[in-house]
């Protein structure tokens, strides 16, 4: 049997020596992979008993445990900041990127409702016409479509076939009265729009009552224009007597499913494609460094672990003795488990969400103790 490989002691890192090589350039990283290696193994019982491992294991563990940090810290601001990255170029890294919190794509999602309220939005609303035929009911909007080379159907949003605005038949017997109030209208150009007197004197509501009256005058009282519209079938009312032309609004469908998928390539559409490279270990602090050793240590206890777990009883003089595997393995296992969960409580601590109930909750215990400080009375 070859013989064990165990720690010597000391080692001296160079480039290459590290399964991906990530870190191997950081100077940082350089300085303290062998101190890694020493604190790790002294951990592990050297020199008071041999440790099955070489500088190249710990070294291994040390990078692991160094994407590992990064991985969970760029995950919690991946949850923290998706919205806000969500459709950027995946071409840039955004490590050390300050994101401020936007309403970039809250004003996208809202452009969407304002397409469908009719009050802006993202697609192109287009007009059209068609000729009136006279004694023709229905009209097939689906068929205009086609003739008119769209593909992928219409949705139409307006038609414009109706009676004209009841304000034009308002009629305020109190105009012509001789006061001059609709001749001043008239001289700003407001004659035409509302009667004079009652723009000046009588609130808007006003207005709006004397319209609805008029138009279920019209409904109640005279036949008026209409139209029922159901999956493109447009149905007039009443039959037209002569032809003419008939305005309506639409939507190109094809347009606004291009809108909804997009077609842009090299921006981010999922977690997996926002541009976080793995950390700088010059820039993680203290803190983060101290996570970073414990994790490589557990690391490399898990590691010791499986190595000694081929020789589960070593030859003595005279005797034999068990090897420490199943501790290990369940030492190591634990505190992996412990450090991750102690990592991710202080992110979630430090969550936007987080510090702003904390600034609140600041904010109302100062202003209970201020409201206990004595007020000084002033005597002039």
């Amino acid at each position: 049997m070859s013989q064990t490989i165990i720690w010597a002691g000391s080692s001296t890192f160079s480039t290459g020596q590290t399964p991906f090589g990530f870190y191997d350039s950081d100077t940082a990283f350089q300085t303290d992979a062998d101190k890694v290696a020493s604190f790790c193994a002294t951990r592990l019982g050297y020199p008071l008993m041999d440790v099955e491992l070489q500088s190249g294991s710990f070294y291994a563990c040390f990078e692991e445990a160094i994407t590992t940090y990064g991985n969970e810290v760029f995950q919690y601001k991946i949850r923290e900041n998706y919205l806000n990255l969500e459709g950027s170029s995946t071409g840039s890294s955004v490590n050390g990127v300050l994101l401020e919190p936007s309403l970039n794509r809250t004003v996208e999602i809202s452009k969407n409702y304002g397409t469908e309220a009719g009050v802006g939005g993202n697609i192109t609303k287009y007009t059209g016409s068609l000729l009136v035929t006279a004694s023709q009911q229905n009209y097939d909007l689906d068929a205009w479509a086609t003739d008119q080379g769209i593909t992928g159907s219409i949705e139409v949003r307006k038609v414009f076939y109706e009676a004209p605005p009841a304000i034009l038949r308002y009629f305020d017997p109190y105009a012509g009265t001789g006061t001059g109030i609709q001749s001043l209208m008239d001289a700003f150009d407001f004659g035409s729009f509302s009667p004079g007197v009652n723009f000046l004197l009588m609130p808007a509501s006003f207005d709006i009552l004397k319209v609805q009256a008029i138009e279920f005058n019209d409904q109640i009282r005279r036949s008026s224009y209409s139209f029922e519209l159901v999956n493109n079938q447009l149905k007039l009312f009443p039959i037209p007597t002569n032809g003419g032309r008939l305005y309506f609004e639409y939507f190109k469908v094809n347009d606004k499913k291009a809108a909804s998928i997009g077609s842009e390539r090299g921006l981010v559409t999922n977690v997996g494609e926002v541009p976080y490279n793995n950390p700088t270990y010059a820039y993680i602090n203290s803190v983060g460094r101290q996570w970073i050793f414990r994790y490589s240590l557990a690391l490399a206890k898990e590691l010791l672990g499986y190595i000694r777990g081929k020789y589960q009883t070593v030859q003595i003089p005279g005797s034999e003795t068990t090897l420490n595997q199943a501790d290990l393995l369940s030492d190591a296992r634990s505190e992996k488990e412990a450090l991750i969960t102690q990592l991710r409580e202080m992110l979630e601590q430090t969550s936007r969400q987080t510090m702003m109930e904390k600034q609140a909750m600041e904010g109302e215990n100062l202003s209970k103790t201020l409201n206990q400080v004595p007020m000084t009375i002033y005597i002039g």
